[in-house]
Order: structure tokens, then C-alpha cells, then sequence
């Protein structure tokens, strides 16, 4: 038993609470990780305003980096004293686990978002010895220590700072993977982006990486827009103009985008995004809805277009992560322009400035 210090969750619309808790004996198929950083992403703050259902109380954060400092007895990818980033977890057995597909394993629900584990027991209790539901994303990062399966662990090279890695576990890896993976952009296409926090600017990122030669960013906050032009946007569009659509579609010639990718969840944006596109484009939705949003099915329905749900970049994060750092060496990917950087004991000021747009990417640091 590993005594640990968490922010704990107790019910919709809570606030997060810093308690002492129990972290239990790792099993043999598991590690436990020390964290040193968090980051701090939409889908914790989702649950937290119960647009995801979750059960209560639980310890969330699944974007944690720290060093490996326990080892299971069937644990072989991974040693005490390994640098670690924490992605999402996988079954590992079932059918697109075997094609490769972890981002869309049959039992991602209960493995991700059950708060537990697939046996239904917790990795993590109160003072008490009363259960806390754990294991948000295979790790429940938001603590001090974090049980995490060697599935969804990724090693981190020396060179490279832990407090930067943990975001490219979820957001910066859904971003950039929608664009690299899950739409497959080449070199000289067009793409459109809506919704420049850190998952879209990390889409931009990505496109420019990829040799796209048009890069349309859409927000409402021009700060934001002159970001993503220095990430790599070609042009920006104000989401608040009545002609989005029209300037998209300027900005490619009048074609409209190949691409596009939105991160908002907005259904009227996402109209906007059909508008702006071209005969045969695909539109990527990765946002995190709210409950009752929908769409019009005629902006599909005999228009050539194909709207996809993508999850975490179509990724397999021991092999997408590496590739990211690589891009990130050759300075091909600076994702770390968007990470700001607070201490755990900050949490209330981190959530703040995501949701005002102060901070682009904020990162819990221990």
C-alpha cells in the first residue's frame, strides 16, 4: 500500500478536492508510476460537469508523465526508474486491438471511463480503506502516484522535460493523429480546423508537418487565430463572421477544403465546416459533445461527404508518441508553445484559464 495525495471528485459539478488516499499493491500486469505532471484536458472537465457519465467519487487525469518506480512480476517492457507518459488503455486482445486499432477497442468504455478495473476492482481507496473509483483512462493521473497498465504507458527519452509529455497522451496526440492518421493529410492539400485550443493547434501542427499547403483556422478569439498563424496556419477566420463558409472557401481557391477537423462540438460550426469543404471532403468531429447536440442529416445526405467520429487520433501510442517527439527534435512539431505549466496545488487557477482561453494547454505540476 502506497499512501498518495490526489485531487478527488465527488459528484457532477464538484469541486475537485485534494485528499490524502491509499493507492493499493500493484498486481502483476501493472506498474506504479510516480507523477510528476497532469495535463489538464477538456474530457477531465467533461466528467466533471457531467456531459460523460462517470461514477462518484473518483480520481480522474489521464494525461500523466512520472517515473516508474514499481514493477509487476509479468511486467517486461518496463523497469524502476523508467521516464513514462501515460496514454489510453486497450484490451490488447480484442478484434481491432489485433488490427491494431487500440484507439477502438470493443471494451474502450469500460477500460477508459468504468472507474475500474475490467474486474471491477479499484487501484485506489480513501484513508479509510473505502473504494475510490480509479483507473480513468488506465491511470487516474490527477495524484501523487498512479497504477497504470504497461498498455497504455509509453517510455519518454531522457532529453525530453516529463512535464511536456503527458498532454501528447490525449490532446496533442488526438490532434495531431486525426490529421497524420485518421485523415492520412499529404503533402499540398487543404484542411480547415475549427476551434484552436490545444487539440486544434495541434492539428495545424500536424497539417503543416504533413506539407499541407493551405491551413484555414476558424475561432472566435483573434488571439488565438494569430497563435495558430504562427503554428502554422495560412489563413484565420473569425467564427463570429456571417460568411465562414465563404472565407473558407476563398481561402482554397473556391473549392473549399479537402479536410476538416473540428474540435468545438458546436453544431453550428460544424455546418459551417460542411459548408467550407469540397465535393468528396471529410470532416472530422473529435469534440466532446453536449448532450442533445445534432445536426442536419441533409448536410450529408447526397452531398459526397463523409463526417467521422476519430478517437485519439486513430494512435497507438507507443509508436505515435515516439513520432512526435521525433518531429518535435526537428523542430517540425514545437508543441510545447502551447503548454503553460501550474502547480497541482493551483488546480482551480489551471481550470480557469483553459476554459477563459488564458492557457492553451495547462499542465499540473507536483
Amino acid at each position: 500500500m502506497t499512501t498518495a495525495k490526489a485531487a478527488v471528485l465527488s459528484g457532477t459539478d464538484a469541486a475537485f478536492e485534494f485528499a490524502d488516499i491509499e493507492v493499493r499493491d500493484i498486481r502483476a500486469d501493472e506498474i506504479l508510476v510516480k507523477i510528476t505532471a497532469t495535463g489538464l484536458c477538456h474530457t477531465d472537465l467533461s466528467v466533471q460537469h457531467g456531459h460523460i457519465p462517470s461514477p462518484f467519487p473518483i480520481v480522474l487525469g489521464h494525461e500523466g508523465a512520472g517515473v516508474v518506480e514499481q514493477v509487476g512480476s509479468a511486467v517486461t517492457e518496463f523497469a524502476v526508474g523508467d521516464k513514462v507518459a501515460a496514454s489510453f488503455d486497450s484490451c490488447g486482445h480484442c478484434a481491432n486491438c489485433d488490427e491494431g486499432k487500440n484507439a477502438y477497442c470493443l471494451n474502450f468504455w469500460p477500460y477508459n471511463f468504468g472507474g475500474a478495473r475490467p474486474d471491477g476492482s479499484t487501484a485506489l481507496a480513501d484513508t479509510e480503506g473505502n473504494d475510490l473509483h480509479s483507473n480513468f483512462f488506465g491511470q487516474s493521473s490527477f495524484a501523487t502516484y498512479a497504477v497504470i497498465s504497461p498498455r497504455n504507458a509509453v517510455k519518454v527519452p531522457e532529453d525530453v522535460p516529463l512535464e511536456l509529455t503527458g498532454p501528447l497522451g490525449c490532446g496533442i496526440q488526438t490532434g495531431a493523429g486525426t490529421v497524420l492518421n485518421s485523415l492520412g493529410v499529404r503533402a499540398g492539400e487543404s484542411i480547415v480546423v475549427a476551434g484552436t485550443g490545444a487539440v486544434g493547434l495541434s492539428a495545424i501542427m500536424a497539417a503543416k508537418a504533413a506539407g499541407a499547403t493551405t491551413i484555414v483556422a476558424v475561432d472566435v478569439l483573434e488571439e488565438r487565430l494569430q497563435f495558430a498563424a504562427k503554428l502554422g496556419a495560412t489563413h484565420t477566420v473569425n467564427g463570429k463572421a456571417d460568411d465562414v463558409a465563404d472565407q473558407i472557401k476563398a481561402a482554397t481557391g473556391g473549392l473549399g477544403a479537402k479536410y476538416a477537423v473540428d474540435t468545438t462540438a458546436v453544431p453550428a460550426v460544424i455546418e459551417n465546416l460542411v459548408a467550407g469543404t469540397q465535393f468528396g471532403a471529410t470532416i472530422a468531429a473529435i469534440g466532446v459533445t453536449k448532450p442533445g447536440a445534432t445536426i442536419p442529416l441533409g448536410l450529408f445526405s447526397g452531398a459526397g461527404k463523409s463526417l467521422v467520429g476519430a478517437i485519439e487520433g486513430d494512435a497507438v501510442p507507443q509508436t505515435f508518441i515516439p513520432r512526435l517527439l521525433d518531429l518535435y527534435r526537428a523542430g517540425q512539431f514545437p508543441f510545447d508553445q502551447l503548454i503553460t505549466t501550474y502547480p497541482f496545488s493551483e488546480m482551480d487557477t489551471a481550470i480557469k484559464a483553459t476554459q477563459t482561453g488564458e492557457a492553451v494547454k495547462a499542465v499540473l505540476v507536483w
